[in-house]
C-alpha cells in the first residue's frame, strides 16, 4: 500500500477524512510545537539546529536562516549549501520544497506547495505540487512562489512578484502574475 505521504507528494488530492490523514496531522502537530523554539533561537547555529529537528535532516553550516521562520510541515524541505533565507519567510512544504546551492531568499517570501480543488464539494482536500529553486537563484522580498513552480538557475524573482509558472534560467521576472522582464 502506498503511504499517505507518497500520495501527497504525487499530487493526489488528500481529503481531511482520509483514514491516514492522522499521519499528516501528527507531523503538523510536531512542527507546530517546535516552531516557537525555532523562533526563540538567539543565533544562526541554534536556528539551523532547530530546523534540522523540524525537517529531520541536519542543515549545512554554510546555510543561514534568520528567524522568524515558518513552516506547517517541515519534513519535505531540502536545502543546499550557501543558502541565505531572510526574516519572516513561510514554507508550506507538503508538496516538497527543494532549494539548491547558493540561493538567496529575501524577507517575507512565501513558498506555497499546497492548493485545493476548485470544486466546492472537494475544496477542503489538499493537492500538493513541488517547488524547486535552482542554483544561484534570487527570490526578492515578499515574493510568492506557487505550487508546481521551478525557478531556473541564476534566475531573479523581483520583490512582490507572484510566480505561478516556471521561470527559465538566467531570467528576471516580476509582477502579478510574474512575467519575464529581461534575460540576464
Amino acid at each position: 500500500m502506498i503511504s499517505i505521504f507518497d500520495r501527497l507528494r504525487a499530487g493526489e488530492p488528500i481529503a481531511l477524512n482520509d483514514p491516514e490523514y492522522f499521519e499528516i496531522q501528527a507531523v503538523v502537530d510536531r512542527t507546530l510545537a517546535l516552531t516557537p523554539l525555532l523562533n526563540a533561537s538567539t543565533d544562526v547555529q541554534q536556528i539551523r539546529q532547530r530546523l534540522g529537528e523540524i525537517t529531520g535532516t541536519p542543515w549545512d553550516e554554510t546555510t543561514t536562516v534568520f528567524a522568524p521562520f515558518y513552516t506547517n510541515f517541515g519534513r519535505f524541505i531540502t536545502i543546499g549549501k550557501n543558502v541565505f533565507i531572510n526574516h519572516a519567510c513561510s514554507f508550506l512544504d507538503m508538496g516538497g520544497i527543494t532549494i539548491e546551492d547558493r540561493v538567496l531568499i529575501g524577507p517575507k517570501v512565501n513558498l506555497v506547495t499546497e492548493n485545493h480543488p476548485l470544486a466546492p464539494a472537494n475544496r477542503r482536500a489538499l493537492v500538493a505540487k513541488p517547488i524547486v529553486i535552482k542554483c544561484n537563484a534570487w527570490i526578492g522580498a515578499g515574493a510568492t512562489i506557487l505550487p508546481g513552480v521551478t525557478i531556473g538557475e541564476n534566475a531573479v524573482v523581483a520583490a512582490g512578484a507572484v510566480v505561478s509558472k516556471d521561470v527559465s534560467a538566467n531570467t528576471i521576472v516580476g509582477g502579478v502574475p510574474a512575467k519575464v522582464i529581461k534575460a540576464i
